[in-house]
């Protein structure tokens, strides 16, 4: 019985974490007729407003100045078209740690040409190195290992954000512009943006990137994010006269808690720790308590490193955040758009962390919509409308599976099950985990590069 159950876990366990895209149409669409229907959402109703004249008038507006945002802002900036970005804080919202980035994102920043400038101020990590909580090594190898065109960097959010801010006009940030209500203008053609300071915009598409908790997604039908049961505290350990570590992720596993850190740079380290939670708990900012609630669950572990790390943290990188994720099923999710506004990133299929693709599929989200919103523009075959029905239609076949992936992975490494957790450590990581394993989700082309390849 003990073997059939190792076998069911493994089994499991590999068809989970390796649903190819080609094949996920036909595998999720077997398992939805698994899945009780518990309704269908629909978008909510849409009211309709005369426009004023005294209206701010804008061709393109963007929602929310994250990666999702001002990436989709200077990719537009390519094909000579202008947007306004909103943003609701009265600056960049710089506060965090650290993002990974893999090929895929790369390839994303390389076609807004800012790749260069971003891997000049970071490291590339080599390889990967894995040990459970007694300090035993599961696993060790290089991402190049099996294929020399993997690139892995993890990225300082702040730098990101301040480099694609720099490349926009000083005017297409508008801070302090929190959106209160959309709407759509008496003749459909555009739609209008109440801010809560009483401003209104009248915008012929709107690019919403408002993360995790969009309103716009919420206006559109969406269900709000689930809560996946993990919490993260991250940081970024500083050396001013240089860390000393080599550039590998170095991972360890334990019972419902796993822990890692990764040289960003040559002075600063990303590092978390992740832990169960029954519930995502209030909302903590002050960095004492978050510094003394990290090193608590990691205190008794063989990882001294840890400790140092979180030690020689800045308090305005240390972060504790519950993790979501939304599981767009087919024939039950809405669609990303509704007329001429889009969803973006987050705001459409936030996704755990666990397979390091959530900055990345963003930015591909940016890529793949404003070489398909230019192209509509510019045509007079294209709608706007049809431009994001196909946007729609072509991200959904690689965020859905990665965003069940991501938390099928993290269910399995956060378990605190004594059986799995043995299986996970003799068997499943050693043995099965390979560097092509944890690459091949980032071996992403987009459908233009394709194009010009035949």
């Amino acid at each position: 019985m003990t073997m059939a159950l190792i076998s069911s876990i493994i089994q499991n366990a590999k068809s989970r974490v390796s649903i190819s895209s080609t094949n996920v149409s036909s595998y999720f669409q077997k398992r939805i007729c698994l899945t009780p229907r518990v309704g269908v959402i629909r978008p909510m109703s849409v009211s309709t407003v005369n426009t004023k004249a005294d209206d701010r008038k804008e061709a393109i507006v963007i929602v929310g100045a994250g990666i999702a945002g001002l990436a989709s802002a200077v990719s537009l900036q390519r094909f000579g078209i202008r947007s306004v970005v909103l943003e609701q804080a009265e600056s960049l919202r710089t506060e965090g740690s650290s993002i990974t980035l893999s090929k895929n994102g790369w390839k994303a920043l390389d076609a807004i040409g800012i790749g260069d400038e971003i891997r000049s101020q970071f490291l590339e990590i080599q390889g990967i190195v894995i040990k459970s909580d007694d300090g035993k090594e599961l696993n060790a190898f290089g991402f190049k290992d099996e294929d020399k065109s993997q690139e892995l960097r993890v990225v300082e959010r702040r730098v990101l954000l301040e480099t694609l801010a720099s490349k926009l006009p000083p005017d297409a940030i508008s801070f302090s512009s929190k959106l209160a209500k959309i709407e759509t203008s008496e003749n459909g053609s555009n739609n209008l943006l109440q801010l809560e300071d009483g401003n209104r915009l009248s915008a012929e598409v709107v690019i919403a990137c408002d993360g995790v908790w969009s309103p716009t997604a919420r206006w559109m039908g969406f269900r709000e994010p689930k809560y996946a049961g993990h919490i993260a505290f991250r940081g970024l350990g500083y050396f001013p006269e240089g860390q000393p570590y080599e550039p590998k992720v170095n991972y360890t596993y334990g019972r419902g808690l796993r822990a890692g850190y990764v040289p960003a740079s040559k002075t600063k380290v990303y590092w978390f720790v992740m832990c169960n939670s029954s519930s995502p708990g209030p909302r903590i900012t002050d960095p004492s308590i978050l510094r003394q609630q990290a090193k608590e669950l990691v205190r008794d572990w063989p990882v001294a490193d840890m400790l140092t790390l979180i030690n020689c943290t800045a308090d305005d990188t240390l972060t504790r955040n519950p993790l979501y994720d939304r599981w767009l099923w087919p024939l039950i999710s809405p669609p990303p758009s509704i007329g001429r506004t889009v969803l973006v990133g987050d705001a459409w299929h936030p996704m755990t962390p666990n397979m390091g693709q959530g900055a990345c599929c963003a930015l591909e989200d940016s890529i793949v919509l404003t070489e398909k919103l230019a192209e509509a523009m510019k045509s007079k075959h294209i709608s706007v409308e049809d431009a994001f029905k196909t946007y729609g239609s072509e991200r959904w076949r690689r965020v859905f599976p990665l965003t069940v992936m991501a938390n099928r992975v993290g269910a399995l490494l956060q378990s605190e099950n004594k059986l799995i957790c043995s299986v996970r450590n003799n068997i499943i990581v050693p043995k099965l985990i390979k560097p092509r394993t944890l690459t091949r989700h980032a071996n992403y082309e987009f459908e233009q590069t394709k194009r010009d390849r035949h």
